[in-house]
């Protein structure tokens, strides 16, 4: 037993070899977001560009989150000025975009903030501190990343419309002939 622990932390593994035999974790439940993280300042854009497409307050931004220790992966769909917690975790979105079908190039972004219940040591309280502040783009995911040893945070889309869309094909069993 004692050469199998100093082999798994010689591989920094003892860490992963401690969890096993421990009982499955129950997936993890949306809890109620502090008043405090509850209406984040939505960005504002300038410029005209929110006549282009949907209206801020209207696009649906979903947001992947992930806890580490113990594999439990959720998707939140969230709008502009929402919050959302988790566990020990808020997630608050302020704005998210993603390019014009016309255009080339561009990225899929959402400007977020996330927020962890955890203490500083081991005789100190627990306090929520924010550990990311800033956009997150869904093509490049390590542009600008939430570096936090238990939770992973990333945007997965932003849905949102722009004029002149092409609507979704009728299909075709629909059409009667005259």
């Amino acid at each position: 037993m004692i050469r199998r622990a100093a082999a798994l932390l010689a591989l920094g593994l003892l860490p992963l070899a401690a969890c096993q035999g421990e009982a499955p974790v129950p997936e993890a439940q949306q809890t109620e977001v502090p008043e405090e993280f509850r209406q984040p300042t939505p960005v504002q854009v300038t410029g005209g560009a929110e006549a282009v497409g949907t209206p801020m307050e209207e696009r649906v931004a979903t947001i992947g989150l992930v806890n580490k220790r113990n594999n439990i992966s959720q998707d939140f769909e969230m709008k502009p000025g929402e919050s959302v917690r988790s566990g020990d975790v808020i997630i608050r979105l302020a704005a998210c975009e993603k390019p014009a079908p016309w255009e080339d190039g561009g990225m899929t972004g959402a400007f977020v903030q996330v927020f962890v219940n955890e203490r500083a040591d081991v005789d100190s309280e627990r306090t929520w501190n924010r550990v990311f502040s800033g956009w997150m783009f869904k093509e490049s995911p390590s542009l600008n990343v939430v570096e936090h040893p238990v939770y992973d945070v990333w945007i997965k889309d932003c849905a949102m419309t722009f004029p002149d869309e092409e609507a979704p094909a009728e299909d075709a069993s629909d059409t009667t002939e005259a």
